[in-house]
Parts: structure tokens; C-alpha cells; sequence
């Protein structure tokens, strides 16, 4: 926490040890000529060569940050800045427009500021939050520079304005906070961004499968690709029709996508989809999906072919970790929540049953490359 505040302490500084002249005399505060209703659901797709990350605005919290930002926004300011400074997995810096050019590295930090009065609320600066950076010292030097939390910061609160919250691609942002940096944070290789564009929220888009009723959801399929061949799922979704949800809502969300068949007992049962068997962290997006589930127990045999949850001791405990039974396994029946059974790619359930293992765990990755959903 304490790098994180020394960082912020230190915005307007130029990376040499070279003494800055003063700062002009600070001219008027900016108020933003836009009204409520022109800032109201709004959101900034803040394009990067990193990737791209998008601000839902907040004008009921800071309107003059948020005004500011959108005039910068439509004038291009931010386009060709970098993020000049970042604290892996605490916040990433960038908006400065000395960063657009590279032989003004030793006064970057110092640009684009000096203009808003502090906007101070309640809201916390929690994962996401996008505030304005200062100069060291001056609560009311707000300007073009912003900075993103990656991880909770609440040593922040009270001391800088909040204007924004990232609501969608916290990856690309974590994954900026962890380019190479030299000891004071400043990122070996430019990370730049390209654009910056205000439009409207969209709708929320509709979560698929919701709706569907029982009979609905058996007419799916799910086909899940493995680096040993491809496994066919029907749905039981007259018995855990909750369950057959769940399930294919992940799969089309690619929460599967990148985890492996990471248990194999012969006989017995070959268990995949665990996150921390994951190739890649999951999005904000598909991390919302992610929850567990009540039981759906029924009189369902647990036998070669089925495919089930697994959990914790707790019934109500499962996620997204579920198994694929390879024998006779009664013990598990009206324990376990049966959601389907294998209709195609048996063959394939015998070469995942065959790989070598230490123990239980496959001596070679079994990959889960993806989940098709076809009817």
C-alpha cells in the first residue's frame, strides 16, 4: 500500500533528478459546461496497444472530472499518451501529454494537470476505480491524468477524486500493471493509447439461456474439444435443469476454455473445469458468472458416461469443476447432481482414462480447448 501512495506522491515529478521549474501561476477552475443529462451514461472505450478497457463514467460523483475527461476525449488528448507509471497489481498512471513524446521522458508525470478542484466522495477505490492524479501536495490540481486501480487501495480515499469505474476488461488493465518497470514505475516498453471514445452505455446484454425452461435446454448440446478428441454432452435438464444451465452459460462464456481434465481415477471418474487449472485468469464478465449452485440430487445412477458436479463438503458448493463418470460409481448416486451424459465420443472417455498419472493427477495435461454449444 505504501509504494502505491509513494507513487501518487510523486506524479508531477520528472523521472531525472533535474530540478522542475515552477508551475505557472494555476488558472481558473475547470467547470464543465455539459449538463447531467449529457453525462449521464456515459462511458469511455479507452483503446490501448495492450488491449482495450472500458469506464463507466460517473458524473453524480465528480461531474467536473467527468466532464473534463470527455472534452479531452473528443479533442483526441489522449491519443498517442502512455502509462507512465504502474505498481504491479496496484494502479496503472497514464494521460499525461508530455508522454506523446518520447524524448520528454524526463518531465513525464508533470504534464496535463492543474486544473480541476478535488471532487472528494464516499465511493471507494476499489478494484476498478479510476481516479485523477495530482500534483504532490496540491489537492486541486486535477487534470488530464488518470490512474485505475487494480487492487483495492483504501489508503487513497479522501485524498484523490474518484470519477469512474473500469466495468469491463480489469485483464487488460491488471496486465498493464504488470509490464516491466524500472524502480520508479515507469514501464521499460510504451504501452499506448490509441483512443479514447465516449458513447452511450449500452443495454446490459441478455444472459443466454436464461429464460429457457427444461425442455429448452435438453435440446442442446455441448462439445467439449480436448486435446484428445472431441466429447458430446446431452442434457438432463428435466432433473438439474439448473445445473444444465449453469453449465452451458460457462461453456458459452469460455469460462471451460484453457482448463483441463486435471483428475483421472480409472474406473471411476474423470474430473475437469476447475479455475485453478485454468490457463489464463477469467474476465470480470465471466468471473460474474461463476457461483454456486444448490444441489439438484435425484435418481440419477451415477454410471459410465454421466456427467456430474463435483463440490466440497458442502452440497451447495459447486462452481465449475464437474466429472465424467468412467464406471459403476453408486456411491455417489442421490450425492452428487447428475446434469447429463455423454451422447457422442466414448472413444475419447477411453484414451482420457488411459493417460499415465501420478496419483490422480494426468502425467501429460489433458486440455479443455473449448466448449461448443450446438443443437
Amino acid at each position: 500500500m505504501w509504494l502505491v501512495l509513494a507513487l501518487l506522491a510523486t506524479l508531477a515529478e520528472p523521472q531525472s533528478g533535474q530540478r522542475r521549474p515552477p508551475p505557472p501561476a494555476a488558472p481558473a477552475p475547470f467547470k464543465t459546461p455539459l449538463t447531467a443529462a449529457q453525462m449521464t451514461n456515459k462511458q469511455a472505450v479507452v483503446e490501448t496497444t495492450a488491449g482495450t478497457f472500458i469506464i463507466d463514467l460517473r458524473p453524480e460523483l465528480a461531474p467536473n472530472h467527468v466532464g473534463y475527461f470527455m472534452k479531452q476525449a473528443a479533442d483526441g488528448a489522449y491519443a498517442g499518451t502512455i502509462f507512465h507509471r504502474v505498481v504491479r497489481h496496484g494502479i496503472i498512471q497514464g494521460g499525461d501529454p508530455l508522454s506523446k513524446d518520447p524524448s520528454k521522458s524526463a518531465q513525464v508525470g508533470s504534464g496535463g494537470l492543474g486544473v480541476l478542484q478535488a471532487e472528494h466522495s464516499a465511493e471507494p477505490f476499489a478494484r476498478g476505480a479510476v481516479g485523477a492524479a495530482l500534483r504532490p501536495n496540491q489537492p486541486d490540481s486535477g487534470g488530464a491524468q488518470f490512474f485505475v486501480c487494480v487492487t483495492e487501495q483504501p489508503a487513497l480515499a479522501g485524498q484523490f477524486t474518484v470519477f469512474g469505474r473500469v466495468s469491463e476488461g480489469l485483464d487488460i488493465v491488471q496486465k498493464i500493471s504488470e509490464a516491466a518497470a524500472d524502480p520508479k514505475g515507469a514501464p521499460v516498453e510504451r504501452v499506448t493509447i490509441t483512443a479514447v471514445t465516449i458513447r452511450d452505455t449500452p443495454p446490459p446484454e441478455p444472459v443466454p439461456f436464461a429464460n429457457e425452461t427444461p425442455e429448452q435446454l435438453a435440446l442442446h448440446r455441448a462439445v467439449i474439444e480436448t486435446t484428445l478428441g472431441s466429447i458430446t454432452v446431452a442434457f438432463d435438464a428435466g432433473k438439474a435443469p439448473e445445473h444444465a444451465r449453469n453449465f452451458l452459460q460457462l461453456a458459452k462464456a469460455g469460462v471451460f476454455d484453457g482448463t483441463s481434465f486435471h483428475r483421472v481415477v480409472r474406473g471411476f471418474v474423470a474430473q475437469g473445469g476447475a479455475l485453478n487449472y485454468r490457463a489464463a485468469p477469467l474476465t470480470e464478465k465471466q468471473q460474474h458468472l461463476v457461483h454456486q449452485l444448490q444441489p439438484e440430487f435425484s435418481g440419477t445412477n451415477h454410471v459410465r458416461g454421466i456427467v456430474s458436479m463435483a463440490r466440497g463438503d458442502d452440497p451447495a458448493s459447486a462452481t465449475t469443476s464437474f466429472f465424467i463418470v468412467l464406471g459403476n460409481a453408486p456411491n455417489l448416486d442421490n450425492k452428487y447432481s447428475a446434469f447429463g451424459s455423454v451422447a457422442d465420443g466414448l472413444d475419447v472417455l477411453e484414451k482420457i482414462e488411459a493417460v499415465p498419472v501420478n496419483g490422480e493427477s494426468p502425467m501429460s495435461r489433458i486440455d479443455i480447448r473449448s466448449i461448443r454449444i450446438v443443437q
